[in-house]
């Protein structure tokens, strides 16, 4: 049973869903866009700048202090976690969506493409799970075992109240900074169809509708800690192998001093799965969930795997290409936007075609300079760069973020705010939408896509990219 607190929420019934899931994490940030896009709004109201940006001549030790002093102000106290209702969190992820029908739904793994996707077809996206912060007061970036033993034991009073919930710890310096030696970074999957989604489905679904399951399919070593809690060093979005996690790697000493920590006191853990899926893969019981209610419902379960996010970025850009082209657009302007820096409706509303890159580093951003060789060629690309607010050898430099634009023939254009104290300071998601607004109109735009359609792009133009669609 959960602890109620009085004055939590407007019911008591535990912490709001705002106050749970974490301030700027991938779920947080795409539901908020795609209802957004759905309403015909975008995302200017989105995101408060962190608070590096305050600070882009400052030494790393004053940097790195404000970014901690920030963390205790949005992370969970160890004492909230009892307050915990995933619950409460489905509902609060539905229940930002315009009360309609839909034609379909996508759910699943965190993807910028997948929340564009749902746009261009007028459905609902909804997370398989999401991310929550908490405090750890006595904690340092490079104790990798004291953040599993700590995260334990918030897991244990989490399950406890949340036994639908798998969760899995993710210490990583790389991609978190300082913030992995002051917060523990937990992400919840749902191991079952949350009560709040299968509602929603039935009530908004037009009869028939199909649900596109995206996976995301990348592997990473695991220490499974016990039923409903497993850890892992690392993660696939720092830009870096497992093996540089490794105490004797170069890059992860570049890693522990640009965060203040000391390489001689790192000493993983020992992994039990050497390849288990990675902190946003969907849990298989919800795959099994959410197949079962198609199948008692009769709504057409999709699956798409994405082996790599860029499977499903350059995918997701050819389709709205060939979908702007057949509404009698030009189909001929990219923005290429990273990370947070999304607005999905500036994107329909300026006639562009997107192709998101998960994070600024050096293996995005690759994939997006050979999707762009192998594409034909845009009249204009505008790059917008989201700052990790770290250092680390894994990242795309300026230069090569400029080589991205350069495939624009006319325009070639790299947002000089982001830029402007790139890799450190942070900029909130509105800024996507600050640049984007000043792009021309191209209205009206075009009908949604129809789900079939789509599916059939995605198989035609992923296929060589890895990506599958069932």
């Amino acid at each position: 049973m959960h602890k109620v607190h009085k004055g939590l929420t407007a019911d008591g019934a535990g912490l709001a869903g705002d106050r749970v899931v974490a301030a700027g994490s991938s779920a947080r940030v795409l539901v908020a866009a795609t209802a957004r896009a759905l309403r015909g709004v975008d995302c200017a109201d989105l995101g408060q700048t962190g608070p590096t940006s305050r600070f882009p001549g400052a030494p790393e030790p004053v940097r790195r202090a404000a970014v901690t002093r920030a963390a205790g102000k949005v992370a969970l106290t160890v004492a909230q976690i009892d307050e915990v209702d995933a619950a409460r969190v489905a509902r609060w992820f539905v229940d930002q969506y315009p009360r309609r029908r839909y034609p379909g739904v996508l759910i699943g793994s965190p993807h910028g493409a997948a929340a564009h996707l749902a746009v261009a077809l007028g459905v609902p996206w909804l997370p398989a799970g999401f991310e929550m912060t908490v405090h750890w007061s006595d904690g340092g970036v490079d104790r990798p075992a004291d953040a599993a033993e700590h995260g334990a034991a918030l897991a244990t009073r989490l399950l406890a109240g949340n036994a639908d919930l798998h969760l899995r710890q993710v210490h990583c310096p790389a991609s978190h900074g300082a913030l992995a030696g002051a917060t523990v970074s937990l992400t919840a999957a749902w191991r079952a169809l949350p009560a709040a989604y299968a509602r929603f489905l039935a009530d908004r679904l037009v009869p028939g509708a199909p649900v596109l399951l995206v996976r995301d399919a990348r592997t990473w070593p695991v220490l499974e800690r016990g039923p409903g809690h497993s850890f892992q060093v690392g993660c696939p979005g720092s830009g870096l192998d497992p093996v540089d996690f490794h105490p004797d790697s170069h890059a992860l000493r570049q890693v522990l001093r640009s965060v203040g920590g000391d390489a001689t006191r790192w000493e993983p853990p020992e992994v039990s799965v050497p390849s288990a899926y990675a902190e946003h893969g969907v849990d298989s019981g919800f795959e099994l969930a959410a197949g079962d209610w198609s199948t008692r419902n009769q709504h057409p379960l999709h699956r798409v795997l994405v082996p790599r996010p860029a499977a499903l970025s350059a995918g997701v850009a050819d389709l709205y290409r060939r979908w702007l082209r057949r509404a009698g657009k030009t189909g001929d302007r990219l923005v290429v936007e990273c990370g947070r820096l999304l607005d999905p409706w500036q994107v329909v509303r300026a006639g562009l075609v997107p192709y998101w890159c998960e994070n600024a580093t050096r293996r995005s951003v690759d994939e997006a300079e050979w999707w762009l060789a192998g594409s034909e060629a845009f009249s204009s690309v505008d790059v917008l760069p989201e700052p990790p607010g770290v250092r680390s050898p894994a990242l795309a430099g300026l230069p090569q973020w400029l080589a991205v634009a350069g495939f624009g023939r006319r325009r070639r254009a790299l947002d000089r705010t982001t830029a402007r104290g790139y890799p450190v300071t942070s900029v909130p998601t509105r800024r996507a939408t600050e640049v984007l607004r000043a792009q021309p109109y191209d209205l009206p735009a075009p009908p949604p896509l129809g789900v079939a359609e789509a599916l059939a792009v995605l198989r035609d133009s992923g296929g060589h990219q890895g990506l599958l669609v069932s």
